[in-house]
C-alpha cells in the first residue's frame, strides 16, 4: 500500500501544493494511517487541516480504499523557516 500512496502523492497532490508554495512529504503507512509532512507555505497555514482533510485524504481515499485516515506530522523547522533545502 505504500507504493500505492506515494504515487498518488507524487502524482495528483504534490503538485497541487506546490502550485500554492507548499509540499507535502510521505513519512509512513501503517495500518491504513497515512502520515505526512506538510511543508513550505502548508507550514503553520490556518487552513493546512482544511487541505489535509479535504483535499489530501479524500484525494488517497479514492485513490486508495485502504487509507482509513490521514494525519499530519509536524516539524517546527518548517513552521518557523529553519528548514533548508
Amino acid at each position: 500500500m505504500f507504493e500505492k500512496v506515494k504515487e498518488v502523492i507524487e502524482t495528483q497532490i504534490k503538485p497541487a501544493l506546490a502550485m500554492e508554495g507548499g509540499f507535502i512529504e510521505l513519512v509512513s503507512v501503517e495500518d491504513g494511517v497515512v502520515k505526512v509532512r506538510l511543508g513550505g507555505a502548508c507550514a503553520g497555514c490556518p487552513f493546512s487541516q482544511m487541505t489535509l482533510v479535504n483535499f489530501v485524504e479524500a484525494t488517497l481515499k479514492k485513490a486508495v480504499p485502504e487509507v482509513k485516515r490521514v494525519e499530519a506530522v509536524q516539524d517546527f523547522r518548517d513552521v518557523f523557516g529553519a528548514r533548508r533545502f
